[in-house]
């Protein structure tokens, strides 16, 4: 059966947030969900998020999850205002112990407990939950960061950020934690689905020669065409592309306001006793 899918682009951080349902039992998913951040004055919207429950709440969808594939470094995630809206639980890859740690020292978070426990659920390798009559596939996909995991439901497969559409090649792996050479391995896991397996991808930035963003693609045509990693690159070619290619890159403008919060679960750090919410930016530590 085909889950029935609706992205959501938001343009500020270049993000796809997914509704995926079942079409009969109307059980549905929210997969990467977007807060919205201002950074010239630090100003915080749920509007994104809103529109998405807006859209779930018009189809009649039963929402059964929140969907994390892994702690964002672009954007900051609203998994906990959808938590507190809807009740539903939000889920994440194990591995996102490793990422709390590397994080949560960085920025002296004192708050979190690095177990993963602020997440509802821990999924791994393998796992799978219930989604009305589908089923949700866990496949762990490290390689841009430790956590990444991909959601297979049907004859859809959300990758996060590991490939992108064929005309932009795959994710960058020099994020702490970060490996080019497992990032490899577990896009050639994903291109080994059945080859009219829909591939939605976390973010697209649409190159020169096609102005609209685009988000969804099979596995056979990221084999045929995608400009990194298609059929006949091999890892030690890839690794070598994908290295050099990560120096040139500038972290990403969100990256500190987002780990700092996506650590948390889309929860913001804990208010000051006169109740104030600040956001840490430690100098040089990227």
């Amino acid at each position: 059966m085909q889950p029935q899918v609706h992205g959501f682009f938001d343009t500020a951080t270049n993000t796809v947030t997914y509704v995926v349902h079942d079409p009969v039992s109307k059980a549905a998913a929210i997969i990467d969900p977007v807060l919205d951040f201002t950074p010239r004055n630090a100003r915080i919207s749920t509007a994104s998020a809103d529109a998405v429950l807006d859209y779930v709440h018009a189809q009649g969808l039963d929402l059964q999850y929140v969907l994390e594939t892994h702690a964002h470094a672009d954007h900051l995630s609203a998994a906990h205002h959808i938590r507190e809206k809807t009740g539903a639980p939000v889920v994440i890859g194990a591995h996102i112990t490793q990422v709390q740690t590397i994080f949560a020292d960085m920025f002296e978070a004192d708050d979190v407990v690095c177990d993963g426990s602020v997440f509802d659920r821990l999924v791994t390798d393998g796992d799978e939950l219930p989604l009305g009559n589908l089923s949700i596939n866990v496949l762990h996909t490290p390689g841009h960061t430790p956590a990444c995991v991909t959601y297979i439901i049907g004859d859809a497969a959300f990758v996060g950020d590991t490939v992108f559409m064929p005309d932009y090649g795959t994710a960058r792996a020099d994020f702490p934690g970060g490996d080019a050479r497992k990032l490899y391995r577990s896009i050639r896991k994903i291109l080994d689905l059945p080859k009219d397996t829909r591939l939605f991808t976390g973010h697209d930035y649409p190159p020169e020669a096609r102005a609209t963003p685009a988000w969804e693609a099979s596995v056979a045509d990221h084999r045929a065409a995608n400009i990194h990693i298609h059929d006949g690159i091999d890892e030690a070619a890839f690794v070598a592309m994908r290295e050099a290619r990560d120096k040139t890159l500038a972290a990403p403008l969100l990256i500190l306001p987002s780990l700092q919060v996506n650590i948390r679960a889309g929860n913001l750090p804990p208010a000051t006793p006169e109740g104030h919410v600040y956001l840490r930016l430690p100098v040089n530590a990227i």
